[in-house]
């Protein structure tokens, strides 16, 4: 049976006295790292957490991050991974919608909790970290030292095992269902495509709570140590690579641009990086190019995926990458890979139909790690999951060689940064000021973030705006990421015969500005 739990207790048997966690503050084999996850499963249940119950986690990365999701699958409760960087209210709705019983915050996010969406969850909230007796929540390390353990629960590879939320269509996130053996899948095709092994120290430098942390689960199922960079920056990314001996880990484009440009970056000693991986959103040729003279002793490579894919659908090798480099033949570089092993994968047409070779149409994909479909919304499983077959409303095409060209991302989504930005979901809330009379978000180039939200605006007859006006806004409602920062107020928007806004149109006109 493929899972999370049988897993863990392979790693104990065969690992168990490697290390399985490397930090500053302590470091744990993996038998000390299970022992750990199987007390604080016990105390979790002992706070009325139930196998099939769902708990929150708010945390910056770390070695308790990982154990309370390894905790959720030894004793069947449901971890919910909450982005940090969304509002209250936004959370309250992932709270809500996913019927939580418990949430567990990091210090950082305890002033969350005294806002008035999420006053109630006082008593139902457990502080994440080291033992701090004037935090007057539930502490963490004190239920674990007072907890007898649990015995890992017999779980089938079919149950749910992570619920991650990603934006939604509707303006109100959406939970994706993984099950252990979704999981578990992609980390054995990651393993493969990354060359993962027991002596492999992996960086934890993407957020915990996005989909990208997920290919964590290969180094995991190859007994590797598992290292954490709480918040990211150029210079702690650079430190911990050097002081913790990192060989593989993943970060956006951003950050890999962020330590290059740093003014510092020579004075770091990365030779132990073997890989690199690299997501979220495409890197200009010349940043590649960079990157791979930079980490010199380091293979840089590619993944795209999606939540829905737990989250890994293609590679673009190390191999392509310096052929490309080496040649000057840099198109390739714009593609998004080859399908990982155990994938299918085909472009269909508006019917559903397979395209032929360098057609344009939707990837559309079936495998062990596809999602059994999204929490709380029929009929957006009905369009998207369908015969088997996963929908990913990206739009692409493949050549002759296998090799993907994703030529738009899912309709109204922007990639900022890394962090999967849904228009729709930016423009509710812009609605919502009474003095807006029309609005349209789009993404714009940005050097830094790769995407920039960028804002028009149409103010209502007799009344006046500024940039300032709305950003204050838009400031309670939603995460600061998703807050426009470049606004045009315009007279009218370009708007087709049907009387839609032109969205090309904006990009067309902003996007070279």
């Amino acid at each position: 049976m493929l899972t999370l739990v049988s897993a863990l207790e392979r790693n104990v048997k065969l690992y168990g006295n490697e290390y399985a966690v490397v930090d500053k503050e302590r470091n744990f084999t993996w038998e000390g790292h299970v022992k750990r996850v199987a007390k604080l499963s016990g105390a979790l249940q002992t706070l009325g957490l139930c196998a099939g119950d769902k708990f929150g986690i708010i945390g910056e990365n770390s070695f308790r991050y990982t154990e309370l999701l390894h905790s959720g699958y030894w004793g069947g409760a449901i971890p919910v991974a909450i982005n940090h960087r969304l509002a209250p209210p936004e959370i309250l709705h992932i709270l809500e919608d996913s019927d939580c019983k418990l949430l567990a915050l990091g210090k950082e996010f305890l002033p969350l909790i005294e806002s008035k969406e999420l006053t109630d969850w006082k008593k139902n909230c457990v502080y994440i970290g080291p033992l701090d007796e004037t935090i007057p929540q539930i502490q963490y390390e004190k239920i674990i030292e007072d907890s007898k353990g649990h015995r890992a629960r017999e779980c089938d590879e079919d149950e749910l095992a992570l619920l991650l939320y990603t934006g939604g269509t509707t303006g109100k996130s959406k939970g994706v269902q993984l099950t252990h053996k979704n999981i578990i899948s992609n980390g054995m095709q990651i393993a493969i495509e990354m060359k993962a092994h027991e002596q492999d120290i992996y960086l934890h430098a993407a957020p915990m709570f996005h989909a990208a942390d997920l290919l964590c689960t290969a180094f995991t199922l190859t007994g590797a140590a598992h290292a954490y960079l709480p918040v990211f920056s150029p210079r702690a990314a650079l430190e911990s690579i050097e002081g913790y001996k990192v060989t593989k880990t993943m970060m956006a484009p951003t950050m890999i641009i962020m330590c290059l440009t740093d003014s510092e970056f020579n004075k770091y000693d990365t030779s132990s990086l073997k890989m690199m991986l690299y997501g979220s959103s495409p890197m200009a040729a010349e940043w590649v190019e960079k990157s791979i003279q930079g980490f010199n002793n380091t293979e840089i490579v590619q993944g795209y995926g999606l939540t829905e894919c737990a989250p890994i659908l293609t590679f673009l090798d190390w191999k392509t990458h310096k052929n490309a480099v080496e040649t000057g033949d840099i198109e390739v570089l714009r593609a998004a890979g080859r399908a990982i092993v155990g994938l299918d994968l085909k472009i269909t047409g508006h019917s559903g139909e397979e395209l032929t070779l360098g057609e344009v149409g939707e990837v559309t994909v079936r495998g062990p790690q596809v999602s059994i479909g999204y929490l709380n919304r029929p009929e957006e499983n009905k369009q998207s999951f369908k015969e088997g077959w996963f929908y990913t409303g990206d739009v692409g095409r493949m050549d002759e060689n296998g090799i993907i060209f994703l030529l738009d991302r899912k309709k109204d989504m922007i990639v900022s940064g890394g962090e999967n930005i849904y228009t729709s979901e930016v423009e509710a809330v812009l609605y919502q000021h009474p003095d807006i009379q029309e609005c349209a978000v789009v993404g714009i180039p940005d050097d830094k973030f790769g995407e920039a939200l960028f804002a028009a605006i149409v103010v209502a007859s007799g009344k006046t705006l500024n940039q300032t006006d709305v950003i204050k806004h838009c400031r309670d409602k939603i995460g600061g990421f998703k807050i426009p920062r470049q606004i045009d107020f315009v007279k009218e928007m370009p708007k087709s015969a049907m009387g839609k806004i032109l969205k090309n149109e904006l990009r067309r006109i902003y996007g070279s500005k």
